[in-house]
């Protein structure tokens, strides 16, 4: 579970890095980035309805997301926002293939603290 402080929570947050936010995306999910003024990551997941229209399949991607988050939260580089875009093809992957993609994100997006 990601802590309240490493969360994004209002639509303006969203909307920030949405607008100035450099992305990457893959076939799973898109990673979008901009950076704050906090020493602190702030991240958001965004699961849509085209996802799944069972909110029981979108809150397990959403539960798989953020243990990915969580895994990695204290390998990266603080200051960013960071906001996490959910593509139909994630219903059907494992744990696993969702934290190898995101860590193909956050390494191309250099959010890493040291070079891997």
């Amino acid at each position: 579970m990601l802590k309240k402080i490493n969360r994004l929570t209002k639509k303006k947050e969203f909307e920030n890095v949405h607008k100035k936010g450099r992305p990457s995306f893959d076939k799973i999910m898109g990673v979008k980035t901009v950076g704050n003024e906090l020493k602190l990551n702030r991240f958001g997941i965004i699961v849509s309805i085209k996802i799944s229209k069972q909110a029981v399949i979108r809150n397990k991607v959403k539960r798989r997301l953020r243990e990915a988050v969580r895994l990695e939260i204290d390998d990266l580089k603080p200051g960013n926002d960071i906001i996490i875009i959910t593509l139909p093809l994630i219903k059907s992957c494992e744990l696993k293939d969702i934290s190898d993609s995101l860590k193909k994100h956050f390494y191309r997006l250099y959010l890493y603290k040291t070079k891997r």
